[in-house]
């Protein structure tokens, strides 16, 4: 059988029981920021698991994609070094939301092994906790298993907990047994033995109790079932296959590798890397696929460490320049039927990796040179280890892992100092660390209740009305300003890119100003200050600043508009990436593998503007979520969505998932000006621009200058750029001269400071105070001098600027008798109440006492000429 009917096979098995298919989530997780990657099948049921959401189906299926490579779940040292540890994975799972339990579970999950896929009872143990003789009793007597298969352990194996606070409770795992020819030999050894003979296949978790913040455990209303089966070790089984690499998964990628290389992975010498590679590529793949990009924080380091991962594993099978795109066909040939993102996103794919690749390789490079460099140090002073921080420079900065810069030491005969690379790995874990609990933007505590009412609280009707009756249902002040709730809100909460309304709420007890309003879950939180009265229960009028709304909801619309221009003028690979839509302005991030021409730009401008001109209808409507992926509505792939989404339609133009407030017509936003283009991160650009009155106020500002411009150039506004470019580069040719004349000049005044120069045997000292107007000129005087300095010094001391500016420059011949440049600046910067720095030959130094600058010049002399008689050479 192989994995792809494997997949489809467990998916049609439990939807013929009443489960419903959910797509997965993608590796980026939505709208939670405790995760940095989905990493289980659980993450998008989560809010479901703990009570907080509810959905149409109590039974659900689905095979998720999984990135394990941060955390506690960290596999990513170890990828490569066996053959069943991933970064990427499958995570295969059924789910019943307070519907059937241990019994029902344990029984489909049985029949589904044995009866479907046709896997041995005799291979298969099972485990349970300690105390739960329920599913115990499940497995003996309606499984039927041998007492002797079913096995008891504590919680280090069997009990699962989301939090040390929270949903918890016991869970039983089905394992499959290899044979005795593939154990440790010992009369104990069974599941969870570590030998290798037993693998975990299924985990089946009973989610019953609520631990609180004692440890004590109560019983849960609903109990739900959780399970999770790695789909990649239950293809190696059923392919009879001891390594998930040998699988149809892996095989065409490994094959493909060896194909570019000319290696063989039976070679033990080339195992590991192509394991890492064909790994890391569908990691990679899935992760650029679902908008992460590259980048030096949060999820885009970790994608960018995985690839370059992989890319000095490359080098170890000879590959020099990018490979990693040429392995995305063999991987979408296996993996694109399943997850059609991955041709979808095809292009953007391979730009965005053979661009990090082409840049890493210039990198690599210099890592190399840098270890050679500090291997040679090490050996040349006869030392054995190399420092833990440099082990981390090249781990951070050059992106080598351990296990390699511990290959390439062991070649020299070095060893590394772990520990210490593991101290500042510790510190530099804040970048990927996920939060282990799941928190709230504003807590609980401390709100003080005003109107008890029925039905939940912030009720959103902005979308058509400005203005409500309303109670304020709750409050709390922090720092003196009020956090109120209402019943019902017209407020728009802070969420999406768009900023929260502002306005006031007021009755006849108080007036409040709302400068602010948030959004935490589906509460909408007004952030206030009380500008008359007292608080009470009485009704009031919640009103929003209208104009600020509207301007609100123009540049919201022309962020849909400038979205769909730039997948149509760059390519359909474009991503949102973030956004901000406030009164003034709109702020667009996106995904980009480079910097957009004038033209491009230019002609984007065009198009929105196009757009506007259309005068196109803009409307809203509500949909399924799964029809509306299918359709091609555009989703943001970090963004949350329950099963049934708001869809903002441009006629004929877009159709976007969107809870904002827009415009009705396309013309109303007036027109559309990009202001500013700019790189934000490696692969994600920036644009930032106007609508209506902005943009109007923008223009109109626009040509207040130009026409400045044009009266100051004496020209016609659209001569200005040539008469402006013809006036730079006279000021250019101008520049030049000026620099020869000032050369000239201090040519000729050096002569005369070798002129009245001090001999000192057959050194010269040159001891001046040259007036300056800048302080490179101190070097134009050095480099004069140095031609006519055959042994001896010169030291300058000049005031610039209300500063000391110092210079000092001495001959090779004395810096071998220990007269150097640095040890004059050290001796007599302090008199200037300064300090420098510098080589031997050449060093510098800055001051703020100008009125010692005589004083400095005569010190200067004496101690020079002292250093020289000293040394025998006057």
């Amino acid at each position: 059988m192989d994995a792809n009917t494997i997949r489809a096979t467990f998916i049609k098995y439990f939807e013929d029981r009443g489960h419903t298919f959910v797509p997965s989530w993608p590796v980026v997780p939505k709208g939670d920021p405790t995760l940095l990657f989905t990493n289980a099948g659980m993450n998008q049921f989560k809010d479901v698991l703990l009570g907080k959401e509810k959905r149409s189906y109590k039974r659900a299926v689905n095979s998720q994609k999984c990135l394990r490579v941060s955390g506690k779940h960290n596999d990513l040292e170890t990828v490569g070094k066996d053959d069943y540890h991933h970064t990427f994975f499958e995570m295969l799972g059924n789910w019943s939301f307070g519907d059937y339990f241990k019994r029902e579970a344990i029984e489909y999950a049985w029949k589904l092994l044995t009866g479907v896929y046709k896997i041995s009872p005799d291979r298969l143990w099972a485990t349970v906790y300690i105390d739960d003789s329920e599913a115990e009793n499940c497995w003996l007597n309606v499984i039927g298993l041998p007492k002797e298969r079913v096995l008891r352990f504590d919680e280090r194996y069997n009990f699962w907990e989301m939090g040390p606070v929270g949903p918890c409770g016991p869970c039983t795992e089905i394992h499959y047994d290899y044979g005795e020819e593939y154990g440790c030999g010992k009369s104990n050894c069974g599941p969870n033995c570590g030998c290798g003979r037993f693998v975990e296949v299924w985990n089946l978790v009973f989610m019953q109790f609520f631990r609180d913040e004692t440890g004590a455990l109560t019983p849960l209303p609903q109990k739900n079932v959780d399970t999770g089966m790695g789909f990649e070790r239950l293809v190696a089984i059923l392919q009879g296959k001891r390594s998930n690499y040998e699988t149809d998964i892996f095989k065409p990628l490994i094959e493909k590798i060896e194909g570019l290389s000319g290696k063989s992975f039976r070679d033990n010498e080339y195992k590991t890397p192509m394991r890492v590679i064909a790994d890391h590529i569908r990691a990679l793949a899935f992760a650029i696929a679902d908008g992460v990009i590259p980048g030096n924080e949060g999820r885009g380091y970790v994608v960018r460490r995985l690839l370059r991962r992989a890319v000095r594993y490359g080098r170890k099978l000879g590959f020099h320049e990018p490979f990693l795109a040429k392995l995305l066909d063999p991987l979408i040939s296996s993996m694109g039927k399943a997850y059609p993102e991955l041709s979808q996103h095809l292009t953007h794919i391979t730009n965005i990796l053979n661009s990090e690749e082409e840049r890493f390789n210039e990198t690599l490079d210099r890592g190399i040179e840098l270890f050679e460099s500090l291997a040679k140090d090490l050996i040349e002073k006869k030392e054995k280890i190399v420092h833990g921080k440099d082990i981390f420079r090249l781990y951070d900065t050059y992106g080598f892992p351990l296990d390699l810069t511990q290959i390439m030491a062991e070649e020299k005969g070095l060893e590394l100092d772990v520990a210490g690379f593991e101290r500042e790995l510790e510190n530099q874990r804040a970048l990927a660390r996920q939060a282990s609990k799941f928190v709230h933007l504003y807590d609980d505590e401390n709100w003080v209740v005003v109107h008890k009412h029925i039905g939940r609280d912030s009720v959103f009707v902005g979308y058509s009305e400005f203005r409500t009756r309303s109670h304020i249902v709750k409050y709390k002040i922090t720092n003196d300003t009020y956090l109120l709730i209402l019943d019902r809100t017209p407020f728009w909460g802070e969420s999406g890119g768009q900023v929260g309304d502002t306005g006031t709420i007021e009755s006849e007890d108080f007036r409040f100003e709302v400068f602010d309003c948030k959004r935490d879950g589906d509460r909408i939180i007004h952030f206030a200050n009380l500008r008359e009265g007292k608080i009470s229960d009485a009704e009031a009028l919640a009103s929003i600043d209208i104009p600020r709304r509207l301007a609100i909801a123009k540049n919201h619309t022309a962020t849909h508009l400038l979205h769909n221009a730039l997948r149509t003028v760059l390519g359909e690979h474009i991503r949102q990436a973030g956004s901000l839509v406030a009164p003034n302005r709109l702020r667009f991030d996106y995904t980009h593998y480079r910097q957009p021409t004038e033209e491009e730009l230019a002609k984007l401008e065009q198009l929105v503007n196009e757009y506007i001109l259309r005068d196109a209808n803009v409307r809203t409507y509500f949909m399924k979520y799964t029809e509306a992926i299918n359709e091609g509505v555009i989703a943001i792939f970090e963004e949350k969505y329950g099963e049934e989404v708001r869809v903002v339609e441009i006629e004929g133009i877009s159709r976007e998932l969107c809870g904002g407030t827009h415009i009705s017509r396309t013309s109303q936003a007036g027109c559309f000006v990009i202001v500013k283009e700019e790189s934000v991160a490696s692969g994600i650009r920036r644009i930032e621009a106007l609508t209506g009155e902005s943009a109007y106020n923008y223009i109109k500002e626009t040509r207040r200058t130009l026409k400045e411009l044009s009266q100051l150039l004496k020209a016609q506004p659209e001569e200005c750029p040539q008469k402006l470019a013809s006036l730079i580069e006279e000021n250019k040719n101008l520049k030049a001269e000026l620099e020869k004349v000032k050369k000239a000049l201090v040519e000729n005044e050096a002569k005369g400071f070798v002129e009245r120069g001090i001999k000192c045997g057959d050194s010269l000292v040159i001891v001046e105070s040259p007036e300056i107007t800048d302080a490179e000129e101190l070097l134009y005087y050095i480099d004069t001098l140095k031609v006519r300095l055959k042994s001896g010094c010169a030291i300058l001391i000049s005031e610039l600027g209300g500063k000391v500016s110092m210079i000092a420059y001495c001959t090779s011949d004395l810096v071998k008798r220990g007269i150097t440049a640095k040890v004059i600046v050290n001796q007599i910067s302090p008199i200037i109440g300064g300090k420098g720095g510098g080589k031997d030959e050449l060093a510098r130094a800055g001051g703020s006492d100008t009125e010692r600058i005589t004083e400095a010049i005569e010190r200067a002399r004496i101690f020079v000429l002292e250093k020289l008689k000293a040394t025998e050479a006057c």
